[in-house]
């Protein structure tokens, strides 16, 4: 056990990091610092600071990120519409290297040896909080107490609270509740009836959306704006990126739009299922192409669709902060500089429709595309050459067979 006289600790005030403050101070002797990041949870943070004064905690820092979360890590992440294993919209993912960066500065500024997180030896978000660190604070020691202790379920962190004085909000009836996370951009569900993928949720857990049978009988239009490929005014208000994507998640609720029930690949190699809600992420996701089919060059969309994949799973695997993602983000973020206009899309029953999309920098051209007179814009017949041209290589291979 490493030698430790002061930690900061990323403390959400929940079940999990409510118990490794005490444990902690018990089994390490040390002091700890407090650390809660306001990235658009949704919940109330006026009970942290008490829980933690509780406990003796002097230095407890609650700091409002919700803009810079969704401006410097939210938007660029939907520059390159990146998407997990065809589904995932990465919300839980795209959190860490803010909350990471955030410790690190505080462990620094407060003379901390050591940092601490309540991310399990099971899950991802241990490898997305240690890696962000690591790049960030090289000599950084990393207690994870999910990785040390005997409490290894929820029941037991349930009884250690109780033994302890710790205030714990208790789901209704008894038992664990789920595993939840929230930000800005989605919320999660975790454990419970969920472990059994079979198992069909109670429309209850949902918290964000309507249920998409029960969401309004009228459609609702709304507008996007763009520039430089991230949204900036909603039917045609200006709102900072925070608040733009609040009126989003509002607006996607209300309509069942984002719901997610997901089997994946964790990077450590276990498969696990969750439950997501991504409302307002879920339209821009639509918009953000709408917009890029106008302005993107046909080669840079699809080389754009073709590292996507690649680019999502560093997200996942908590490689924010690593050269390759930022070279992989400059390279997206070049490819945006034309990404301007306005798209018009409808919000129906859980569904997303584009309805329209203009851009000052559309590629675009109606006498090109035209199923009328082009008056020359494009001669049709230089398509013959262009086609034998590209066929040469089939016609040799099937002249080759044939014999």
């Amino acid at each position: 056990m490493q030698k430790v006289k002061k930690v900061a600790l990323a403390y959400s005030g929940g079940l999990d990091t409510s118990v490794i403050l005490k444990w902690l101070q018990d089994t390490y002797r040390c002091e700890v610092v407090t650390f809660t990041a306001d990235i658009g949870q949704g919940e109330e943070l006026d009970s942290v600071r008490p829980k933690a004064q509780q406990f003796g905690v002097k230095e407890i820092f609650i700091d409002d990120l919700r803009e810079e979360f969704v401006r410097d890590f939210v938007f660029p992440m939907f520059r390159a519409n990146a998407i997990y294993e065809g589904e995932y919209l990465l919300g839980t993912s795209i959190a860490r290297p803010l909350i990471a960066k955030r410790l690190v500065e505080i462990a620094r500024q407060t003379g901390c040896d050591a940092i601490a997180h309540g991310a399990t030896g099971k899950g991802n978000d241990q490898v997305r909080f240690e890696l962000g660190a690591y790049a960030l604070w090289p000599e950084a020691k990393v207690i994870a107490p999910w990785r040390e202790w005997d409490l290894n379920s929820r029941e037991k962190l349930l009884a250690y609270a109780e033994r302890h004085g710790i205030p714990i909000a208790k789901k209704k009836g008894g038992g664990s509740p789920y595993s939840m996370d929230a930000n800005a951009l989605h919320i999660s569900y975790e454990g419970g009836g969920l472990e059994d993928p079979w198992w069909n949720p109670p429309d209850d857990i949902w918290r964000w959306t309507k249920n998409p049978e029960d969401a309004p009988n009228e459609p609702e239009v709304i507008t996007l704006g763009y520039d430089k490929g991230d949204p900036v005014s909603l039917n045609g208000k200006t709102l900072t990126p925070y608040a733009l994507l609040a009126a989003l998640n509002e607006l996607g609720g209300k309509h069942g739009i984002g719901r997610l029930d997901l089997v994946e690949n964790r990077y450590v190699g276990i498969k696990s299922r969750g439950c997501y809600e991504t409302p307002g992420g879920t339209i821009l996701l639509k918009a953000h192409r709408a917009i890029e089919s106008l302005t993107l060059d046909r080669e840079v969309a699809h080389l754009k669709d073709e590292l996507m994949p690649r680019y999502a799973s560093l997200i996942y695997n908590g490689y924010w902060w690593s050269p390759e993602r930022r070279m992989l983000q400059a390279m997206i973020d070049q490819s945006q500089q034309k990404a301007n206009g306005e798209v018009r899309l409808k919000l129906y029953k859980g569904s997303v429709l584009v309805l329209g999309r203009r851009s000052p920098d559309s590629l675009f051209d109606a006498r090109l595309s035209t199923f009328e007179d082009d008056r020359g814009a494009y001669n049709q017949k230089d398509a013959e050459g262009f086609i034998r041209l590209n066929g040469l290589r089939l016609r040799t291979a099937a002249k080759r067979d044939q014999k």
